[in-house]
């Protein structure tokens, strides 16, 4: 099953939704519009949309409302995209050139830049100040965990608690924001929120473990980027923080990942990770979240919206991509 074929349903709404994200993006600058559109045109699962939409199911279901939620938070997450291929210097990103690599980085931190501020400026449309206040409390969150993680390349001694909490402000945060704030423009009740809230907080955990799994159980045309690339960029993840720490081979290891890895060094290493049981580690830790989310939906009334969320963590823990 596609991801896409678990909320069907929502398709003329997520349509809206992409229309109105290209009409967000458009500049009177040429190159600025070219490399904004760029980046739209090269996809997305859209799942923060999705998240937003469906959370708008438990209470009362506004597309213009709920949509325009869907459309700040892509648009966040786009911008952070831009911003993170450049301190990456990321060649690719779903198979297609950044926008660094075909506008440069000043070009790409000013779209970045440009975009993020569309989304303000389109949240500013909202008067509730709960609003504004969760998503800059995100935001700043956000911003904490990429500092963490630049100053923590390449750092062979950080733990778990240090992983957990990056990829919470890295990627769980926003997924359980958008779950959040669809829920509460919908008017949600209070206990329904908490639930809502919490299935998007353990979602973006297990997501993001997945996603650190797939960086090395994937393929470079399914994935978009080489195998490791993570690892190469220093950026260590679960299954490498665990084979640091239980792999017979753990010296080598240690060795092997610094700053001026050579190819050789870097498959060598892949390798290492690979065959730690760091994999199968990471895939129990994911497994962990997803029954949390499980835990959550249990307390929500059974509509269409729970199915639906349902199907997404267990896509989540099947996906390759």
């Amino acid at each position: 099953m596609k991801l896409m074929d678990i909320y069907f349903h929502l398709k003329p709404d997520l349509e809206y939704v992409e229309r109105w994200l290209n009409e967000e993006i458009n500049a009177q600058e040429r190159n600025l519009q070219k490399a904004a559109s760029h980046l739209l045109k090269a996809g997305g699962k859209r799942i923060r949309p999705v998240f937003v939409l469906l959370a708008g199911q438990f209470g009362d279901y506004d597309i213009e409302k709920l949509g325009k939620i869907a459309v700040v938070l892509e648009l966040i997450h786009m911008a952070t995209l831009v911003h993170d291929d450049v301190i990456d210097n990321a060649k690719t990103r779903r198979g297609l050139p950044t926008v660094k690599a075909e506008w440069g980085s000043r070009m790409a931190m000013y779209t970045g830049d440009f975009i993020f501020a569309r989304a303000l400026l389109l949240l500013s449309e909202f008067p509730q100040v709960r609003i504004h206040q969760l998503l800059s409390e995100a935001i700043v969150a956000m911003c904490e965990g990429e500092i963490e993680q630049i100053r923590d390349f390449y750092n062979l001694d950080q733990g778990l608690r240090t992983y957990l909490r990056r990829i919470k402000r890295k990627t769980a945060l926003l997924i359980e924001l958008a779950c959040t704030l669809g829920a509460l423009v919908a008017n949600v009740n209070d206990k329904d929120l908490k639930n809502i809230r919490r299935y998007g907080y353990f979602a973006g955990m297990a997501f993001q473990i997945v996603d650190d799994i797939l960086d090395f159980t994937s393929t470079q045309e399914k994935l978009g980027k080489p195998v490791g690339n993570d690892l190469r960029q220093g950026n260590l993840t679960l299954p490498v923080l665990y084979a640091l720490e239980h792999s017979p081979e753990r010296d080598l290891l240690r060795k092997r990942i610094h700053r001026n890895m050579t190819e050789e060094e870097a498959n060598e290493a892949i390798s290492l990770v690979t065959s730690s049981g760091g994999i199968e580690y990471s895939h129990r830790m994911a497994e962990q979240y997803l029954e949390k989310c499980f835990s959550a939906l249990r307390e929500l009334p059974q509509n269409q919206a729970s199915q639906s969320l349902e199907q997404i963590a267990r896509f989540i823990a099947a996906r390759d991509h």
